[in-house]
């Protein structure tokens, strides 16, 4: 199976699409902040990126636009439930970059894995 990285500042989302992703037998990497990502992601490309949009320090689209720049092909699913209150949309922002899908949060289980298998064709 794939080898994805999830990238978001909130460890129970990380949990709950790790558990999702593994139980469909994927290995999965998971890191905290957009610059955490960045550096993972150079050191070891992943199959998949999934990354939030909002996050402290380099957030979502910061790292979308480096990971876009160095790696063309990277495949990628922005999320982002739009902030507190829900008015900024950024998911909009993310899916001007090429081969971005985007997934509101919150999303479903069959939606994420719908994603997933639209940008990992087995």
């Amino acid at each position: 199976m794939a080898r994805i990285l999830i990238i978001d500042d909130e460890e129970p989302v990380r949990v709950m699409l790790r558990q999702m992703l593994e139980r469909e037998g994927h290995e999965v990497v998971e890191a905290a902040c957009g610059d955490e990502g960045l550096a993972l992601y150079r050191a070891q490309p992943a199959d998949l990126v999934i990354t939030d949009i909002l996050m402290p320090r380099t957030g979502g689209l910061v790292a979308i636009s480096e990971l876009r720049k160095e790696f063309p092909s990277a495949r990628i699913i922005a999320i982002s439930g739009g902030g507190r209150d829900g008015r900024l949309n950024f998911l909009a922002t993310a899916k001007t970059f090429p081969g971005v899908l985007t997934l509101r949060k919150p999303f479903q289980r069959a939606e994420l894995l719908q994603a997933v298998a639209i940008l990992l064709p087995r």
